[in-house]
């Protein structure tokens, strides 16, 4: 690490275990009660009473083993986090080892799975790729995540001990800014709003707003979000009421990146469904694997091999129901020697896409993890 902060300042003792930081409310944890590798032990824990709040992080495979405690210390805010100054002063100088794999190997994938969409296959599948980092100095991950939070237009964030998932996950940590809302009940509201179809935003603000427009007016793009809300309302009409549906994806945008966006929302069915039993409900959704789900699965799994918790979900809920639950991407997962980390981004490959395209996509991406390692 630089030297960017005062010599003498001591790390925060308060640093959390977990962290949640969103504009529209704020959570961090330190310590553990009880853990769970099965994210189902977890909901019927919060639904009998016999845990007061999970937080963490679920893979992207609903059988991967998950990373959810009990916590003991718990702190709410009511907007987003403001990272202590220690961790603002931190500096991490990372560098790109390897790249799995390397953009023309992406390009085939992506013609492949063209090909087999339009085949008859798979109607869209979700393709990703990673980075390899190093760093000279131990990377911590609170900075790291400080940077993700400040860089994010909504100071979107999360940090996440992946430890209690246990064999090789003990001591690796889970940073990211998602700008994707898989799911939040507050009362009996519940609320989702999933960003499928994407374009890398520009410099020049006039091609930027032009790249925004030419997003919103894209058929291919447009069809690949619907399959999203598709699923999404599949899911959810057993379980609520009253669902509200826009007829058109709005624009959403990050630093790096224009997103079609949808806000979906809808009342509890039965008050005992947790925000997690709503998580789990619904993921993985077509924006991180694709539709038919299980036939994208098995695609993503030749292909890919292991994802990780790299397209999960991460967030807390509690006893009364409430909680958020946000998709994890533009992520990395930090090793637990602080020496390394691996970083993904994906896109949603339908009958239209374009395998240059889709590299440029990973690309643009990347650079929010990127940037906050030192190393875009």
């Amino acid at each position: 690490m630089g030297s960017g902060h005062h010599p003498d300042a001591a790390r925060p003792v308060t640093a959390p275990d977990f962290l949640l930081s969103r504009a529209t409310g704020s959570l961090r944890t330190q310590g553990s009660l009880q853990a769970f590798s099965d994210p189902a032990d977890a909901a019927l824990a919060l639904r009998s009473g016999d845990c007061g709040l999970v937080v963490g992080a679920i893979g992207f495979e609903p059988d991967a083993p998950a990373a959810l405690i009990e916590p003991d210390i718990v702190v709410r805010t009511d907007g987003p986090l403001e990272p202590p100054a220690y961790f603002r002063g931190l500096r991490t100088r990372a560098r790109v080892t390897e790249e799995v794999p390397h953009g023309a190997v992406h390009r085939g994938r992506v013609a492949t799975a063209v090909a087999g969409v339009h085949a008859g296959g798979v109607e869209k599948v979700v393709l990703a790729r990673a980075v390899r980092l190093e760093a000279h100095e131990p990377i911590d991950p609170h900075a790291v995540c400080a940077s993700l939070i400040d860089s994010s237009p909504s100071a979107d964030g999360y940090l996440v001990d992946l430890s209690p998932a246990g064999g090789l996950y003990a001591g690796r940590v889970l940073v990211g800014s998602s700008p994707e809302l898989l799911v939040r009940r507050r009362g009996d509201l519940v609320e989702c709003h999933p960003l499928a179809g994407s374009a890398p935003r520009a410099a020049d603000p006039a091609a930027d707003q032009a790249a925004g427009r030419a997003l919103r007016d894209s058929a291919k793009d447009v069809a690949e979000h619907a399959f999203v809300v598709d699923s999404l309302a599949a899911c959810l009409d057993p379980l609520c009421v009253d669902l509200e549906i826009p007829e058109r994806p709005g624009l959403t945008s990050t630093r790096e990146m224009w997103h079609l966006g949808t806000r979906i929302r809808g009342r509890i069915a039965d008050p005992r469904t947790t925000a997690l039993d709503l998580a789990l409900a619904v993921h993985p959704t077509p924006a991180v694997c694709g539709t038919p789900t299980d036939e994208a699965r098995r695609v993503i799994g030749g292909l890919e091999g292991e994802r990780g918790f790299y397209a999960g979900a991460v967030g807390w809920s509690d006893a009364s129901g409430d909680g958020d639950w946000m998709v994890t991407i533009r992520c990395a997962e930090i090793d637990a020697d602080r020496h390394g980390a691996i970083a993904w981004a994906g896109g949603g490959i339908v009958a239209g896409s374009d395998p240059d395209d889709e590299v440029a996509e990973t690309e643009a991406k990347l650079r929010t993890v990127l940037r906050a390692f030192g190393a875009a």
